[in-house]
């Protein structure tokens, strides 16, 4: 049993200055850090959202009156720790632009259709071994403004709670073979590229549901030397 966290996966995620990425020269900090102690509500709780989530709040394609447009996708895996054990009872919310890459915010106005059928974020709690399971709609591309032509690849993203507010980790999912890969600031954010290949799920053939829906899997490794890079923005 590991009795003290690791710090290989540090050097995984990005740092808070991608110049790239422009919007981080804005927001990321200038001068050192400064640790403060956390209040024994902070690292206590709340055990934020666990006891709302519903039923059905894993399934985006069921939260209105019609189905929304786009591929119908099942996203699944596990919540690991650095030994490769499940974590369970872990709180996982997703959000994303609909198949058309439009998100229903009012920051986001270029050209694509909204889909009256589809808000776009979902809910989820991992099982005793950590498993968790969505059913949504792929994603599509979208353009963000970051650079001339610049395009982010579809993605779906991940927010992560453990047992209190300060335990939130936040990460992206993409999918394999996206050609914008080579283009896009966020994802090579991540400096080495065996950590960028573990944001990318895996296309998951024998749990895609024959004439329903393709499967994609996607391990959360939340610490140590194979951990998944999380955003530090």
């Amino acid at each position: 049993m590991t009795l003290t966290y690791p710090i290989a996966s540090n050097a995984a995620h990005p740092a808070r200055l991608s110049p790239a990425y422009k919007s981080t020269l804005k927001r990321a900090p200038q001068k050192p850090l400064i640790v403060i102690r956390h209040t024994l509500s902070e690292l206590t709780g709340p055990v934020y959202g666990h006891e709302t989530v519903r039923e059905n709040d894993n399934d985006l394609t069921t939260q209105h009156k019609g189905e929304p447009l786009g591929e119908r996708i099942i996203v699944h895996g596990h919540v690991l720790d650095e030994d490769g054990r499940g974590v369970p009872n872990t709180l996982l919310e997703i959000w994303q632009a609909n198949a058309c890459g439009r998100y229903i915010h009012v920051r986001d106005q270029h050209p694509a259709p909204l889909d009256p059928n589809f808000t776009g974020a979902g809910r989820a709690q991992s099982d005793s071994d950590g498993y968790y399971r969505f059913v949504t709609v792929k994603p599509g591309a979208y353009p963000w403004g970051n650079h001339h032509n610049a395009w982010r690849p579809a993605h779906i993203h991940f927010s992560v709670f453990g047992h209190s507010f300060i335990s939130r980790l936040v990460t992206q999912m993409y999918f394999p073979g996206d050609p914008l890969f080579e283009f896009d600031p966020i994802f090579n954010s991540v400096p080495d590229e065996k950590a960028r290949m573990r944001m990318v799920s895996s296309f998951d053939l024998e749990s895609t549901q024959p004439e329903w829906a393709l499967c994609y899997r996607f391990n959360i490794v939340l610490r140590g030397r194979n951990a998944t890079p999380m955003e530090t923005k």
